[in-house]
């Protein structure tokens, strides 16, 4: 995986932390989701209307499952995030608490996806939730009057997020990322909007700092970490990319000291280390995935064709694929 890549990533994902507490101090999560999808909805469907080539092929069950995939891991994700952080949990710990996601997509990569993780890959996974251990430890001592079943919220968040990524990670159907962004996107703002207009949070705060807010989210954490998340996950694999989500809590953890002054020690500092330690070992470990051939009905069941013909229409590969 190219590691300027893997960087901006991880960069971009956690500035959603740090823009969700910047929005948090001018609005409810609701309006603050409601305003970072529905004008990027609006751009992205006018977008569409022009290029439409991409578009094409693309059947109603396509886009429907598009759609689920949006409201798995936008709307259902960041609705948990937002409410996490107004309620009180930090920024950091709450990229904390989505750090056992690499965790969870490991043990289901193998059964549902034929993706096995290899026996260095779970040293360096097992090393990452030490590392996250540490932090969260470290984030704990610090004390705070949050209420304990707000820690609950943004790991909700993340069983989401891993659900809508497996979705993906199954589906036959190639899918060009500016349609998935837009379908995403176009989802969330209107299950944002509906909420915001139920619950009398549509109108936004006058403050200057609000847009800023609503900018930052837009720029670096939909195009920027969304965008990457997907790419990364159609180039490398569930396992290697999950695994970089073990540095959003560290990272996040720095962010957040600079920006707001939420406590950061030698202890947070450790746990960065280790983090970036089980990275190393998990992005070096080779190939330990076994990607699925999308082309397979039986993708589990699915054996590579010894002589594929693409120009023979009769041709079929062995396993069940065609």
């Amino acid at each position: 995986m190219n590691i300027l890549l893997s960087a901006a990533f991880v960069l971009c994902w956690s500035s959603g932390f740090i823009g969700a507490k910047l929005g948090a101090g001018s609005a409810s999560a609701i309006t603050v989701l409601m305003w970072r999808f529905l004008p990027l909805a609006v751009m992205l469907v006018g977008v569409a209307v022009v290029m439409r080539r991409a578009w094409r092929g693309l059947t109603a069950r396509d886009v429907t499952r598009q759609a689920v995939i949006g409201v798995l891991s936008q709307s259902g994700y960041l609705l948990s995030v937002y409410y996490a952080i107004q309620l009180g949990v930090s920024s950091g710990t709450t990229a904390l608490i989505d750090g056992v996601q690499p965790l969870v997509a490991g043990a289901l990569a193998g059964p549902l996806l034929g993706q096995y993780v290899s026996g260095r890959q779970w040293v360096g996974l097992g090393l990452g939730l030490s590392g996250v251990a540490v932090v969260t430890l470290a984030d704990a001592a610090a004390g705070t009057d949050v209420a304990w079943w707000a820690y609950a919220v943004p790991l909700l968040g993340m069983l989401a997020l891993v659900a809508a990524t497996f979705l993906e990670s199954r589906s036959r159907s190639r899918v060009a990322p500016s349609v998935s962004l837009t379908v995403h996107c176009a989802t969330s703002a209107v299950l944002f909007s509906v909420l915001a207009l139920a619950t009398g949070a549509a109108a936004p705060p006058a403050e200057a700092g609000f847009w800023v807010a609503v900018a930052w989210l837009v720029g670096l954490s939909t195009f920027g970490g969304y965008g990457l998340y997907w790419l990364i996950l159609k180039r490398s694999g569930v396992t290697k990319v999950n695994t970089l989500m073990f540095l959003m809590a560290p990272v996040t953890a720095v962010w957040g000291a600079l920006m707001f002054g939420e406590p950061f020690g030698a202890q947070t500092a450790l746990g960065l280390a280790v983090c970036l330690a089980a990275v190393v070992i998990v992005q070096g470990s080779g190939p330990g995935e076994k990607p699925v051939d999308r082309r397979c009905r039986d993708c589990l069941a699915c054996v590579p064709c010894p002589a594929p013909s693409p120009t023979d229409p009769n041709h079929r590969l062995s396993g069940g694929c065609s």
